[in-house]
């Protein structure tokens, strides 16, 4: 059955999508492989629980060894062929990807907000950025443009081409079920190259309903595969010859982990990890709209994205502006992401949020003052499920450990600054650089914070600078590991190599310089 049936079925789609890639007798995530969605044989599974009930949703299988092995011969077979298609045949599947997205998107956000937790509107809004790369990958047929330089000496030329570099594996993190796939396989398949997939354990399920618009759209079987697991999945891409490059986006811990497994066999690795993104508030800002602002970009998502501004720096008499923001705060509704007008769904786990409720603590044990405490919040009918309120805490040192670690919650801690170079100080020492912000009507604060700020991606009166796909992610310092960045033009510099030739066409080699009009024979 088609996406685009499922589509026009409406909310028995979903059920009937789940089915084509679900066993039939239990809930259980297929892998796909060739083309195919397929029932692994593990006796491992993981219970992937919904975070507003903690209901099982779906058993998600750790692949054996042989599984994820034919995985891998699936996408080197693939590669033989594919490579040599032409930039207009991957391009138009692009288009018609493109358009089996936007048309399923409701579809895809009501999984992710079923296995995630964020809501609908967040969960479209996911889709949509994943979106936007595959747009972009429409143009790559540009990107992928070489050099030429004819003449460099007597009847002698140089051109350079770019090449795919075969197979290629992406590892994804909870937090963006189907943004941060898109980030990878279509890019990858767009340069010619094939693809691994293994998304996160917790959420698989807007991958799985990708690739099933994948074969809709026409994509030959072995192009992408997807493999899952935990550990092991994620060492076997590290580990594994035939895998030339791996894209990974996630935590500290397993982005350095990875990067270094997989450098040491001799891939390339764009790691994408950790963060705490600064906002600098001026006290001549707009203050209404950098309050809405700040709050937004704090707690939506229940602060569970890698560019949320998780941390406020009040400059000078901003200070005055805490207790608004903590009103503004309270009145953001918590519930089940489905619910309509609800603005932060519940956190992944709960071991997150275990983990949340820890660290407010150690703030409040540091010396931090709770300005609004979101722990202990009850949501009716979703008493079971991993809800953090709003949570600001203010009075924060950068010693404390609620500043120094990335909470990944719906947690904003404050800062004070008594000037713009001191906030610019401030941010330049943490590890991190993924993204910051400055709120200001000031032209010449802003120029000057742009430019002595040590950080990837800048914000003027924009809480999370995201660029979109003509841009590339350009995090930096502590936040990445690598030489290209996601998406964009070092996106395609990641998934192709370049090769050069030099020729020489001597003129004195030329062997017939009158057109031949006498009638052929045969001597």
């Amino acid at each position: 059955m088609s996406v685009t049936m499922l589509r026009l079925m409406g909310s028995e789609g979903i059920c009937a999508l789940r089915r084509s890639y679900s066993s039939s007798s239990v809930p259980t995530t297929k892998m796909f492989i060739e083309g195919k969605f397929v029932e692994s044989k593990t006796k491992d599974w993981i219970d992937l629980h919904d975070p507003a009930t903690n209901e099982v949703v779906t058993r998600v299988p750790k692949c054996t060894q042989a599984e994820m092995e034919s995985a891998v011969e699936s996408a080197k077979n693939a590669f033989k062929t594919w490579s040599q298609t032409s930039i207009l045949t991957r391009q138009q599947i692009m288009f018609r990807l493109q358009a089996l997205i936007k048309s399923n998107m409701g579809e895809l956000a009501k999984n992710i907000t079923k296995e995630q937790g964020k809501t609908l509107v967040d969960a479209e809004g996911d889709v949509l950025r994943g979106l936007q790369v595959v747009e972009h990958c429409c143009s790559i047929p540009s990107l992928q443009l070489g050099e030429t330089l004819p003449n460099i000496a007597k009847d002698m030329d140089t051109y350079s081409y770019t090449l795919p570099i075969g197979v290629t594996a992406g590892i994804t993190p909870f937090n963006f079920p189907a943004m941060i796939p898109l980030w990878m396989f279509p890019v990858a398949i767009t340069c010619g190259n094939t693809s691994i997939i293994k998304p996160s354990e917790r959420d698989p399920g807007a991958t799985m309903m990708l690739m099933e618009m994948l074969n809709e759209a026409g994509c030959p079987p072995g192009v992408v595969n997807v493999i899952h697991g935990a550990h092991d999945a994620v060492n076997f891409v590290c580990d594994h010859p035939d895998i030339r490059a791996v894209s990974f986006v996630g935590s500290d811990q397993a982005g350095k982990y990875i990067y270094e497994r997989a450098g040491r066999n001799g891939k390339r690795v764009q790691s994408n990890m950790g963060a705490k993104n600064h906002g600098v508030i001026m006290a001549d800002a707009n203050k209404e709209n950098t309050l809405n602002q700040l709050a937004g970009a704090a707690f939506g998502a229940a602060g569970q994205r890698c560019m949320a501004l998780s941390t406020a720096i009040f400059v000078g008499e901003a200070t005055n502006w805490i207790p608004d923001l903590v009103e503004r705060a309270k009145k953001l509704k918590v519930n089940a992401g489905h619910v309509p007008g609800t603005d932060l769904g519940p956190v992944i786990s709960p071991q997150s949020k275990d983990r949340i409720h820890s660290l407010i603590q150690s703030g409040i044990e540091e010396g931090a003052k709770c300005a609004l405490d979101g722990r202990g919040i009850k949501v009716p009918n979703y008493e079971k499920g991993n809800f953090v309120g709003p949570t600001i805490l203010t009075d924060v040192k950068t010693t404390m450990k609620c500043y120094t670690e990335e909470i990944f919650g719906p947690v904003l801690v404050c800062l004070a600054a008594e000037t713009i170079d001191d906030a610019i100080e401030m941010i330049n020492k943490n590890p991190y650089g993924n993204g910051t912000a400055i709120f200001t009507t000031n032209g010449a604060t802003a120029r000057k914070f742009v430019n002595q700020i040590d950080v990837g991606q800048v914000g003027v009166n924009v809480p999370i600078p995201v660029p979109l796909p003509m841009f590339s992610f350009t995090g930096t310092r502590g936040s990445f590991l690598g030489d290209q960045h996601f998406y964009g033009k070092q996106g395609v510099k990641f998934y192709t190599q370049t090769k050069t030739v030099t020729q020489l066409w001597r003129e004195m080699d030329v062997a017939h310089t009158k057109a031949a009009v006498a009638m052929p024979t045969m001597k």
